[in-house]
């Protein structure tokens, strides 16, 4: 056998359907789509979920409750299982470290103490948040609570508001600057303005009377 006389297996490979090439194709007239419709024309894309126009799955599922996006998960650990702990290990300290040395959680966990069982041994136990039962048992052992809280314990939380409280007291109980009281000065008493008339000069006429008339004409009259 030589490389040229290489084929491959009978029905191995098949030519692609060469579509819209007229009639001569042997597939003219609608190549292969049909008579109209939405596959039979230009631009058609199928949606995502489309079945044909039937009812889809997704509205035929039933859709009940609510999912909370904040939800937070904790993962339980009771006082029982902290008292076995302390007792495998003889630890007085309870820390997520430990916790996880020994297969009970993961670093990824968030973990809350809960009030099941008992507490005989005085602990310091270190977790994210705590039951109201798991933290009388564990004081009332003796013990102490250390609750996470963003990267702060809660006792340094405590301890930062209450430093606010006492910087916040101190300064509204500082005597105040005693105010000076503010002399007002006397005003200037306003002169009164007098406003003077001038009156306007009257030119003064003489109207000559029926006397003085009464020559003018006379002495005309004479000199006529």
């Amino acid at each position: 056998m030589k490389l040229h006389e290489l084929k491959p297996a009978t029905n191995a490979t098949k030519s692609s359907k060469r579509i819209g090439r007229g009639q001569g194709s042997g597939k003219g007239g609608t190549s292969t789509k049909g008579h109209k419709g939405a596959q039979s024309r230009s631009g058609y894309s199928r949606k995502l979920g489309f079945e044909g126009g039937q009812m889809p799955i997704y509205r035929l599922v039933p859709k009940r409750g609510f999912k909370n996006i904040n939800r937070v998960e904790y993962s339980p650990i009771n006082l029982s299982t902290l008292q076995m702990l302390a007792d495998k290990t003889q630890q007085s300290e309870i820390t997520l470290e430990l916790m996880k040395a020994n297969g009970l959680i993961s670093m990824k966990d968030k973990i809350k103490i809960l009030g099941n069982g008992e507490i005989t041994s005085k602990l310091t136990v270190t977790a994210h948040t705590f039951s109201k039962t798991a933290i009388e048992a564990i004081e009332k052992a003796g013990g102490k609570c250390v609750a996470l809280m963003v990267g702060e314990n809660k006792e340094t939380l405590v301890a930062k508001s209450e430093k606010q409280k006492a910087e916040k007291s101190k300064v509204e109980e500082a005597p105040k600057a005693e105010e000076k009281p503010i002399i007002e000065e006397p005003k200037a008493e306003a002169t009164p303005v007098v406003e003077t008339l001038v009156e306007a000069p009257v030119a003064e006429t003489s109207i000559p009377t029926t006397e003085e008339t009464g020559e003018v004409e006379s002495s005309a009259a004479d000199e006529n």
